[in-house]
Parts: structure tokens; sequence; C-alpha cells
């Protein structure tokens, strides 16, 4: 497993996001988006899922408060990662929302917008490092 190394330019803490506390994990398979939901929920984080890009669209344009970070799968039907990818690039407020890629095919990653990439499968621990990385936990 790899973690390709963030991109420092963005800052440790994700200034742009309205709160501090939402995640956003894009994947297809469900038992990953569960075991990735269980994880970050047990870590005090708000947890929203969706199963391809376009759920995941819907969502961030109906939500009052966007994400501090996107965990976004590549390989997805209907509208797959970097078709999301296009599109969040081209909105300036989804444009400042964080997204790392989460795939067993990061090698297929065409856009540059994705602010790091994980290798499957994954270690829990590098997830919940990364999402704390962008999002400042509320203490207390």
């Amino acid at each position: 497993m790899e973690f390709i190394e963030l991109n420092s330019s963005y800052g440790s803490v994700n200034q742009a996001c309205d709160t501090e506390r939402n995640t956003l994990i894009v994947e297809d398979d469900a038992d990953i988006r569960e075991t990735f939901q269980v994880a970050l929920d047990l870590e005090g984080y708000h947890v929203f899922t969706a199963a391809n890009g376009r759920e995941a669209l819907e969502q961030l344009r109906t939500m009052p408060l966007k994400p501090c970070v996107i965990f976004l799968d590549l390989m997805m039907p209907v509208m797959n990662g970097n078709e999301f990818l296009s599109v969040v690039e081209k909105d300036p407020e989804l444009a400042k929302i964080p997204v790392v890629v989460v795939s067993a095919f990061t090698s297929r990653l065409s856009s540059a917008h994705a602010r790091g990439t994980l290798s499957k499968p994954i270690n829990l621990n590098q997830l919940l490092n990364i999402t704390h990385q962008f999002c400042r936990k509320e203490h207390g």
C-alpha cells in the first residue's frame, strides 16, 4: 500500500470548507464505504456517502455545509472518479474541497485536482491521518 504525499501547497488544514467535521466518501463498493464510514464516525466525523460521482455531486450541491475532505474512488458506474473531478474543477465552490483519490488504479487518475492518493487496500490509520490533516477535529 502506498500513500502519495499530499500536495503541501494546500496546507494541512482545509481553510475553505464550511465545516471541520463533515466528510464525503464516494465509493461504489458498499463494504468499503461502510468500513470507511464506521472508522470516521468513531473518530467523531459526520460521514456522508455516495455510490458514484453523480450521487456525490447531487449531495454536494444540496448540502448546507460542505465536507472538509472527499475520498473518491476512480472506478465506479454511472459517473467515475475522473468524470466527477472534471465537474468539480469547473465549479468554484466545489473546487475548494480537497479530494483524495482512493483506488487500486491510481495510475488512471487523469486530473491534477486530487490533493493526494491512497492505493487500495487501505490502511484505516492512513485514512484517519489524512482526514485529521484536512479536517480540524473539535475537542470537547
